[in-house]
Order: structure tokens, then sequence, then C-alpha cells
């Protein structure tokens, strides 16, 4: 208990260093000093241009960071649970592809965010409830296999209608704002957004880490943990439609954010162990530790900024191959 108590120390003190960098570190550095002074002073002489950086850019830049990666590996950590199969992420049942599809049509039919954020979350909700229904439709005694296969042919669905949706966009202004916010990109979360997403996240977080010793002794089979006194479908609907929100919140913010459902859950086992009830909450902390990181990266490797989906790609892929060497074939069982 003391180890897993240090490790929760040391990932605390590491979310709240990688914050702090993330905030200096960019185009226009700056120093502590600088950022102390604009915090403890406000807008004062020269420091007026530096407090319009911090306050409406990295600030919102960084707890954005933190609000998406912390969704996305909570997640990913359940649904590798509720699936018991370590290939499994947030995207497995469409969500994202749905999301995806909708923030594609939203930037077609209107420029207005509001509009692109509701159809996101809007179509991936429906995504989700597709795959769902379509599962409950065929039945049979495999039902997590089946509700996974329903989710491929869902996802599959919407990246055919989204592959129409660029086909027959206007090229020069419709078409390059849907393929940017499908890199993903937290350049464009504000305070007004951050305002009603912190609470969404924190609260489906914090539902989807009561239901860890739920997905322990589901683990061990339906009827073992009906005869333990578990809820199975009741507690599989409320982890799915948890994550569905918590998935269509971070497309609706920063666009598609790839692996990080994937691979954060398989760090924190690392760390912690296979115990959902310290994955879960060990998978917040790493996954914003993790795209904060990115997001630095991103911000600090060339003179454009690149957009995050990208690079949490050419991450996470050898990151995953790494993992996959080093716990060989038993590792994933």
């Amino acid at each position: 208990m003391k180890k897993v108590l240090r490790i929760y120390f040391a990932l605390g003190l590491l979310l709240i260093i990688m914050f702090v960098l993330g905030i200096t570190i960019g185009p226009y550095p700056m120093t502590l000093g600088d950022v102390w002074q604009v915090l403890i002073h406000g807008p004062v002489g020269n420091a007026s241009m530096l407090h319009t950086i911090i306050w409406d850019i990295r600030l919102p830049h960084m707890i954005g960071a933190v609000v998406i990666g912390a969704a996305l590996a909570v997640s990913g950590a359940a649904y590798q649970g509720l699936f018991i199969n370590p290939l499994v992420s947030p995207e497995i049942l469409g969500v994202l592809a749905g999301a995806g599809f909708g923030a594609a049509l939203g930037l077609s039919l209107s420029d207005h965010f509001l509009i692109v954020q509701l159809c996101s979350l809007a179509f991936g909700l429906l995504a989700v409830g597709l795959a769902v229904g379509l599962a409950w439709r065929v039945g049979g005694d495999d039902g997590l296999i089946v509700l996974v296969l329903s989710g491929m042919i869902i996802a599959a669905l919407f990246a055919a209608g989204l592959s129409i949706l660029k086909y027959t966009a206007d090229p020069y202004d419709k078409l390059p704002a849907i393929v940017y916010w499908l890199m993903g990109s937290l350049g464009q979360i504000t305070w007004s957004q951050l305002a009603w997403s912190v609470p969404v996240v924190v609260v489906g977080s914090v539902l989807l880490i009561l239901q860890a010793q739920r997905l322990n002794i589901m683990s061990q089979g339906d009827e073992e943990a009906q005869s333990l006194g578990v809820a199975v479908i009741r507690t599989r609907i409320s982890i799915i439609v948890l994550t569905t929100i918590l998935s269509s919140v971070t497309v609706m913010l920063a666009g598609m954010i790839a692996w990080e459902g994937l691979i954060v859950p398989h760090l924190t086992r690392l760390l912690l162990g296979a115990d959902n009830r310290l994955v879960l909450p060990g998978s917040v902390l790493i996954g914003a530790i993790y795209l904060m990181t990115v997001d630095v990266l991103s911000r600090s490797l060339f003179s454009v900024e690149i957009p995050i989906g990208i690079l949490t790609a050419l991450i996470g892929l050898p990151i995953f191959a790494g993992l996959l060497l080093r716990l060989g074939a038993s590792g994933w069982r």
C-alpha cells in the first residue's frame, strides 16, 4: 500500500510539473517569474501581452489537455476491464467515428462552433446506441464479442459517411477545416467550453472509478459475477454510457486524438498492477500527464504547432510495440 501511495504522489507531482512547463513553453517562451508576476499582479505594464497569452491561450490549453487525457485514459481502462481485452479502446463501439462524422457534418453545415460540438456529441451517442442496438438484436451467448463486432460495423459505417462528407466538401473552405479538426488540436479550447466539460469529465470519471470493483468481479465471468450480487447488464450499460459521454466530450473539445485510450491503461498496469481499483484512478493521472507531455512536444519540436492527434499516433505506436515486446503473448491474456 505504501508503494502505491508513493506512486500516486509521484504521479501527482509530475502532473503539476508538466502543467507548469506547459504554461512556460511555446512559440513565445517565458520564465516562471513571468508567470508568477502575471498571476499575482495581473496585466500591469509590459505584462499585458503575457497576461493574454497565459490566461486566454495557455491555461485553457493545459487544462484541456488534463481533461481530455484523463477522459480518454479512464474510458480506455474501463473498456479494457469491461471487455476483458487489452486491445480495446474508447473507439471500439464507434463513438469516435460517430463523433468525428458529426463534427464534419456540423462544419459542412455551419461555421458556428456550438453547432459543430452539438453534432459531434449527438452522433457519438448515436453511433454507440446503434452498436448496442445491433448487438441486442443479434443476441447470442457471446454478448461481448457480438458487441465488439457491432461496434466495428457502425464505426465503418460512419467512417464511410465521413469520407463522403470530405469528398463533397468545398475544397477551399470546408474541407481544410474538416481535415484539421480530425487531426486533433487543443488550440481552440476556451474557458466557456471548460466551464461545462470539466464537471462532466470529473463526474463521469468518478462514476467509472466507483465501478472498479464490479469490473474486477466481472472479469471472472458473468455467471460468477451474478452469483456474487453484481447486476451485470446494468453495470455494463452504465459503463458504456459513461465512456461514450466522456469520449464524445473529447472530440467536441479537440477533435480526434488516437491511441491515448489504448496505451495509457497498459502503462498504468505496469506501474500499479491489474486491480481496476488502482488502474482507473491511475489512468486518470497518467492520461493527463501523457497528453500534456505530447502537447508540450507538439509546441516545442518545430517552429509551428503540430496537431496533437498526429503526435499521439506517432508516439503511441512505438510505445505499444515496446509493450508488446516486453510483455509477450502471455502478458495480453
